[in-house]
């Protein structure tokens, strides 16, 4: 699987900016899509994630991000989006997009999502910059 991530860039505060990541494969409904950010000097860090449809499309998020991002999928296109709005300066970072390949008979929560270690395939960042 490989992923393409776009829609970086830089934003002022409370502004907003969509990324946009897409996955190659025949079988992206099956597909766990997250995303992850690393500011530097810092960890990477969950953001946002979005089930399989066939297992309801459910999503979670990040306490930092809950009410201003929201992570939506498009199966048609084999692509998960990001839109980010009330951008503040503390979420500049390196977005990345990740999959997790989910089983069927699978079903994992919120904490499953969390750790970047669960992740079967990443693609490369792109640079969100906020100014003040």
């Amino acid at each position: 699987v490989q992923l393409q991530a776009s829609g970086g860039g830089l934003a002022q505060a409370g502004g907003s900016l969509r990324l946009s990541c897409v996955a190659s494969g025949r079988t992206f409904s099956r597909y766990a899509l997250g995303w992850f950010r690393q500011a530097p000097g810092k960890e990477r860090e969950f953001v946002a994630v979005i089930t399989p449809s066939w297992s309801g499309a459910h999503t979670y998020y990040a306490d930092s991000v809950k009410g201003r991002f929201t992570i939506s999928r498009d199966n048609a296109k084999n692509t998960v989006y990001l839109q980010m709005n009330s951008l503040q300066p503390e979420d500049t970072a390196v977005y990345s997009c990740a999959v997790v390949v989910v089983g069927p008979d699978e079903v994992y929560g919120r904490s499953f999502y969390d750790s970047d270690l669960n992740y079967d395939y990443w693609g490369q960042g792109t640079l969100v910059t906020v100014s003040s």
